[in-house]
Parts: structure tokens; sequence; C-alpha cells
């Protein structure tokens, strides 16, 4: 059974609501629904904002880093007080005060493969976030092993790419993306660029 939304909720969603596509059916199921947010950086931070304002119920985050100023221009999800602290902290608290009916799980640790099917095995989607090809791997891995859709998303300079994949229905991400490229990603990264690749996964 679907859960039953309050009235500050039907306030709230109100023009989420007046979507035949959506409807108090759809936020219903929203609010039943999860994701795990892999990586709260510059796509995470977008991703994260607009679940959370959508009403996403559960909201698992992972991340290891703490805020540093270079950080700012384009993880729009803290604020200079955060420098120094936590991301995943930082987040969880933000992202609270946007949507208390929002249940936000901070995970301050990296996704590796020893913890990777622990932190996916109860919610219904992984969302990658990540910075470097070996999370992101491990994240479609991860994926099909369970049986889950995976919202992914990248950017490069002025560009950047968003899919889903699912294995249960279509290729994964290691059938598009089979051979990774080795060393770092580039750094330089134009800021609003990740604002808009993550707009379109937290849509997706």
């Amino acid at each position: 059974m679907l859960p039953k939304l309050t009235p500050d909720e039907k306030n709230r969603y109100a023009r989420h609501l007046l979507l035949p596509e959506i409807g108090e059916a759809g936020q219903q199921r929203i609010k039943s629904g999860s994701a795990l947010l892999v990586g709260v950086g510059g796509l995470g931070s977008p991703v994260a904002l607009y679940l959370a304002a959508a009403g996403i119920g559960r909201l698992g985050i992972v991340d290891s880093d703490i805020v540093d100023e270079s950080n700012l221009p384009r993880q729009v999800l803290y604020t200079t007080g955060d420098v120094g602290m936590p991301k995943v902290e930082a987040a969880a608290a933000h992202l609270t005060r946007i949507n208390p009916h929002v249940r936000v799980i901070p995970f301050r640790e990296r996704f590796e493969k020893s913890n990777a099917a622990r932190l996916a095995a109860d919610y219904d989607l992984l969302l990658d976030c990540s910075d470097n090809f070996p999370t992101r791997q491990l994240i479609n891995e991860t994926c099909v092993q369970l049986g889950k859709p995976e919202v992914f998303g990248a950017v490069y300079h002025f560009e950047g790419q968003v899919s889903v994949f699912d294995a249960r229905s279509g290729p994964c991400y290691h059938c598009i993306f089979p051979n990774p490229p080795s060393g770092e990603i580039s750094k330089a990264i134009f800021s609003p660029v990740p604002g808009v690749i993550g707009l379109l996964q937290a849509a997706e």
C-alpha cells in the first residue's frame, strides 16, 4: 500500500499533483521510493537538492570527502560555512532543512567492492555522480548483480552525458564503455555544466 500524503505534503507538492502524469498516486509513489546517490559533489549536489525537493521518501548519500573551498562554484549544495565539514554531514543538514519529509541517510565512506552491495541493497535505484572510472564500473557491476537501474551522469569541461541503464531490459554501462581509459579524469569544469547534467539525472 502506498503511503498517504499529509495535508502539508499535498500543499508542498501541489504543482506535481496538478500534472495528470503524476497526480496524487504518482506523488505517493515518489514518497515510497528510495535512491542511493554515489558522490555528493558537482553532479550530486543538484541531484540531491531536486530529489529532496520533489519528495523522494528516502535518500542515501555516499561520499568520503570534506567540503573544500574550490568545490563551491559547482557544488551548490554547500556554503562557505561548510568548508572543512564532511560532505555527507553538511549535505544531510541542508537537505533536511529543504524538506523535512525526506529521510536522508549519510554514509561517510567510499563506494568500494567491500561495501557496495551492502550500501545499495535497500534502495530502488542508484545514481552515479562519481568522478572516476573505477567507481563508475563498480556502480554498474553492483546494479547488474542486484537487478537495479542506474542513472548515470558525467561532465567534462563544457559538456556532459546522461543515461539510464538497466541490465534487466537493455544494455548496461559496461556494455557501452567496456574499456574505460586509464588515468585521472580532468578536474577542469565550467561550473554550470554539472548543474545542468545533475538536473537531468534527477528528472530521469
